[in-house]
């Protein structure tokens, strides 16, 4: 029989402290009841069975140990990722504070555009009243050009009917038989029609007035323009005095030389004012 120390400290190797003493009682007890060897045997079982599930709760708590270090290194990292999450969310916010700085300044800049736009809608509605006023000016202003020009024009031709006769006989040799006139022959206004003797042969006077004769102003289209109208009204009377010798003439205040000597060429006679 162990002394109690002994067993004390063989079931200290095993057990906690106060289970220690619990054992230690019990054994104790039972051999000095005299515990029989059977029953001995059974509570020698029963400690080793105690014992290993000892020692099964030690593993279990040290698992758990393990698992609680698990958890808390678990609840750190959501800890950190909370905080991430946090500093995200605020920088969302802040961006949608920016955004909705910047969204106002659209909304302000697009209604600074309304205006404008607004403003040039009026411009150009007072700009198309500008120009429906200069539209109507200027049809004035040609109507009083477009008289002026005809006034000066009728005065070319009232002066070329009284002073063209003489200016006809002393250049070239043409008598006016009857004075001139303005008439229509076959659908074409003349400006000058008259009957005359040129070197002793009846003639007829077909003229037009223009007031300058400038090949320059508009290349050569004006010059051809002008000697092409002569010419379709001098037509329109050879149809209407079949076999009459026509005496072509322009009537102007200024000619340019070069004008002269294309008309000379084509054998038309231009007459200008200050000749007379």
């Amino acid at each position: 029989m162990l002394t109690p120390s002994e067993m004390t400290r063989k079931l200290q190797s095993v057990f906690e402290p106060h289970q220690v003493a619990v054992l230690s009682e019990v054994i104790t007890a039972a051999y000095e009841n005299l515990v029989k060897t059977s029953d001995f045997s059974e509570l020698k079982a029963i400690v080793q069975e105690l014992a290993v599930a000892q020692q099964n709760t030690q593993k279990e708590v040290q698992e758990l140990a393990v698992a609680q270090q698990n958890t808390q290194k678990e609840v750190q990292e959501l800890a950190v990722a909370q905080q991430n999450t946090q500093k995200e969310v605020q920088k969302l916010a802040v961006a949608q504070q920016n955004t909705e700085k910047e969204v106002q300044k659209l909304v302000v800049a697009q209604q600074n555009t309304e205006k404008e736009v607004q403003k040039l809608v009026v411009a150009q509605q007072n700009t198309e009243k500008d120009v429906q006023k200069l539209t109507f000016a200027m049809g004035n202003l040609r109507s009083e050009v477009g008289g002026l020009s005809r006034s000066i024009g009728y005065a070319l031709e009232n002066d070329a009917y009284r002073f063209l006769p003489a200016f006809l006989l002393d250049r070239y040799d043409i008598e006016m038989t009857d004075r001139l006139i303005r008439t229509e022959v076959d659908g074409e206004e003349i400006n000058f029609f008259g009957h005359a003797t040129r070197d002793g042969e009846p003639a007829l006077i077909v003229g037009e007035s223009k007031q300058r004769l400038d090949e320059r102003r508009r290349s050569r289209r004006e010059e051809e323009t002008v000697i092409s109208t002569l010419e379709r009204k001098a037509e329109a009377v050879r149809n209407a005095y079949p076999g009459e010798n026509i005496v072509l003439m322009l009537i102007t205040h200024y000619a340019r030389p070069a004008f002269l000597r294309a008309a000379e060429a084509q054998g038309i006679i231009v007459a200008q004012s200050f000749e007379w």
